[in-house]
């Protein structure tokens, strides 16, 4: 027993590098996001903020359209009642679900109001994107819930989106798509 132990021990205590434990292969470190400026994002439509992390190369999507995104939500500011431990954290993701094969993508019609459609800060957000973007929403609460909250959400909450656009839906007889009504 005193063998492994004393393995262990001589592994944490040598230089952290790739060659003390011959498993890892790359810097974990290099893949953390970067914060980026609010500076450096661009004003949209009543309000929102957005910044292109990837601009993708497919077609671009339009009021009316099908689309199908992997989104990421936080809170960055919020109402009188909002915690600071919350600040940043992801409250809903559509990229983890049970099991092996992770999350639902989110399906919704750009520019629909109730049935079929999605928050309006994500709907706003999404327009003049193409498919296999990223993008980096900056929404007010006028676009996402209100002075009311909902949930976990307080009222007067700012949300920072994480979308990418997977694809756009072009005949009835495509792929299907599971809605993720909230």
């Amino acid at each position: 027993m005193a063998a492994p132990a004393a393995f262990l021990l001589a592994q944490l205590a040598a230089p952290s590098s790739s060659h003390a434990f011959p498993g890892f292969k790359k810097d974990l470190t290099s893949k953390r996001r970067v914060k980026i400026p609010e500076s450096e994002f661009k004003a949209g439509p009543e309000g929102l903020k957005y910044y292109d992390v990837s601009p993708g190369k497919g077609p671009e999507a339009h009021e009316g359209q099908r689309v199908v995104v992997h989104f990421d939500a936080k809170c960055v500011s919020g109402g009188w009642n909002w915690g600071w431990w919350w600040r940043g954290i992801t409250f809903i993701t559509s990229r983890q679900g049970l099991g092996v094969t992770g999350g639902n993508p989110l399906g919704f019609d750009v520019g629909a109001r109730g049935a079929g459609g999605t928050l309006r800060g994500l709907d706003l957000g999404v327009r003049g994107m193409r498919v296999g973007g990223q993008r980096k929403l900056i929404v007010p609460p006028s676009l996402a819930y209100g002075d009311r909250g909902v949930g976990e959400v307080p009222g007067g909450a700012t949300l920072e989106i994480d979308v990418e656009l997977l694809y756009i839906k072009t005949s009835a007889q495509g792929a299907r798509v599971k809605l993720i009504e909230g």
